[in-house]
């Protein structure tokens, strides 16, 4: 048995809408479909996902943050957020339950110009790696979505200008190192170790897309127990409608 599974940044479900988010999601007929950055609540919604599960974690805050998933199947069980009280206001995690894993659909909170929110985010990812490790006692674990950092210099345009910038400081990067050294693969990475010029986010000025100067900071991570399951991993810089584009991975299950 195949799974697709997409994650997307849309930087705005109804504004995305307008660009063709629609067209994407019917034709990549993914298994699981998770997106980023809804900037809606539930309760806004009027669009038809027929087809398809759908769970939504929305921020506190309206037009901010937000994840959304939607699955072919119904999950054995969908949990929202860590449980710690200061993580889970901004509408960042959602974890469906499936068979043979767990899929953690997360926007992990950018450290921010002035990299006023670097503090709360080595916070944020000291609580995250332990809340997957305390997921991966029961079962396999996927990670999908905006993990908004550059883990290496090929993971980025123009390394050496942006070294303390926000998704690219040593302390950003090394956090993502410890999180694959607790038992994750870099699914894109695993097939394509040395791939230049693969990104998922670009800039909206200089004409920065059109040039590829770009950031790859949208993942899907495996647990190590799944190395055996992984079939294929993508982007989609092909597909516009927000400044990032889809990823993918197709895991298999005999």
């Amino acid at each position: 048995m195949d799974m697709k599974l997409i994650s997307w940044n849309v930087n705005g479900l109804r504004a995305c809408m307008t660009k063709g988010f629609m067209d994407f999601f019917k034709a990549s007929d993914a298994d699981v479909f998770c997106i980023q950055e809804s900037k809606m609540q539930e309760s806004q919604s009027t669009f038809n996902f027929e087809g398809y599960h759908v769970s939504w974690n929305d921020a506190e805050k309206k037009g901010y943050s937000g994840v959304v998933t939607f699955s072919k199947t119904k999950p054995l069980k969908v949990v929202n957020d860590m449980g710690i009280e200061r993580h889970d206001k901004e509408g960042r995690i959602i974890c469906s339950e499936f068979p043979n894993f767990y899929l953690v659909n997360v926007y992990t909170p950018n450290s921010k110009s002035e990299l006023e929110r670097l503090e709360y985010r080595q916070e944020w990812e000291d609580d995250f790696r332990t809340y997957l490790a305390n997921l991966h006692k029961s079962k396999p674990v996927v990670v999908c979505g905006d993990l908004n950092v550059a883990h290496t210099e090929i993971d980025l345009k123009n390394p050496k200008t942006n070294t303390r910038n926000a998704g690219f400081t040593i302390e950003e990067r090394t956090k993502f190192s410890e999180l694959l050294e607790s038992g994750f693969i870099d699914t894109y990475r695993f097939f394509y170790p040395n791939k230049e010029g693969a990104y998922t986010w670009w800039s909206y000025r200089s004409n920065a897309r059109a040039k590829n100067v770009g950031w790859r900071i949208d993942y899907f991570l495996a647990s190590t127990d799944l190395k055996a399951n992984l079939k294929s991993a993508c982007i989609y810089p092909e597909i516009h409608g927000s400044d990032h584009c889809p990823v993918g991975l197709e895991l298999e299950f005999k």
